[in-house]
């Protein structure tokens, strides 16, 4: 049996982060909702994501970053760790898990557009078309449950959330050029770091003020989940996709996120298959493999190590 190629394997990092990242909404709303402030729970996630980074780096990879590119990488950490994941919480705090995979929908639709301006990816029939297929079938499954709200509080958490998936966005596409240079653990370590270095002096009050003797066990199981499954691993498997294919592809998988919560939810018992999800579904996956038909020669693994060899010479 012939093993995956480096795209594939890409794109399989890609799924297993929308899976990830698509019942993170839920859990994360849970944890906000009496349990945890927004500068709480961004604490723990950045201090625990940050630990985790630096100690695999350190145990696996010896590697040193160029004084010019740290200034980069510190501004990454600011609008991809700090801004992104700070903007996040607060807007789920005020908004609806139901709202925040909606607005998300425009995520790929900014990455194409910033990666065409800052770093000249090609917009393609292909992406265009993937995108707009994709974002069809998420919205029409999303909103086969509820629609959008923007009223009371949900307006400032939707504009938060709005926010966040611009820096976002921007994250994706200005790290790109970094993942040709230095190895994925060496760039999440810094951009942790950096991230929480930013938000310290915001959640650091906060922070004291947790009650943790009043935490259960399985609160503190969905938190690790939040540090080790949402930005340990899921950071680790965009990063290495990021290495082998555009930004446009990577922020494509977010139209999954609705779409396996969604069949999350049928394996619990709650929900139903009906033709509306089927059709979002083939909307969903046809996107998918009409990006995917034009992916497969965009970053050749080969390249990747020819920089990298050529910079620690």
């Amino acid at each position: 049996m012939q093993a995956p190629s480096q795209n594939q394997r890409a794109h399989m990092a890609l799924l297993a982060t929308a899976f990830i990242w698509g019942i993170n909404y839920a859990i994360s709303k849970y944890l906000l909702t009496g349990l945890f402030t927004p500068l709480q729970l961004i604490f723990l996630r950045l201090s625990g994501g940050m630990i985790c980074f630096y100690i695999f780096q350190k145990l696996f990879v010896n590697e040193k970053v160029a004084r010019k590119d740290l200034v980069m990488l510190a501004f990454l950490g600011i609008i991809g760790f700090g801004l992104n994941q700070t903007l996040f919480y607060a807007g789920m705090a005020l908004t609806s898990p139901v709202d925040a995979s909606i607005l998300h929908v425009i995520n790929p639709i900014l990455v194409l557009i910033f990666s065409s301006l800052l770093i000249g990816e090609k917009v393609t029939f292909r992406k265009t078309g993937g995108i707009l297929l994709g974002s069809s079938g998420a919205l029409l499954l999303i909103f086969y449950s509820s629609g959008l709200s923007f009223s009371g509080n949900h307006a400032y958490g939707n504009l938060m959330i709005i926010m966040n998936m611009i820096f976002y966005a921007l994250y994706l596409v200005l790290i790109k050029p970094l993942t040709g240079k230095y190895k994925t653990s060496t760039i999440l370590k810094w951009v942790s770091i950096f991230g929480f270095i930013f938000i310290l002096p915001f959640s650091i009050k906060p922070a004291l003020q947790i009650n943790f003797a009043g935490i259960s066990t399985s609160v503190w199981l969905l938190v690790l989940y939040v540090i080790i499954m949402n930005t340990f691993v899921a950071y680790f498997l965009i990063n290495y996709a990021l290495e082998r294919v555009m930004p446009s592809i990577v922020s494509y998988y977010t139209y999954l996120q609705p779409f396996i919560a969604s069949a999350a939810s049928l394996t619990v018992g709650n929900g139903s298959i009906t033709s509306t999800k089927i059709l979002a579904a083939v909307l969903i996956f046809s996107g998918v493999a009409l990006v995917n038909s034009g992916s497969g020669k965009e970053i050749k693994p080969a390249d990747i190590s020819k920089e990298r060899s050529s910079r620690s010479e």
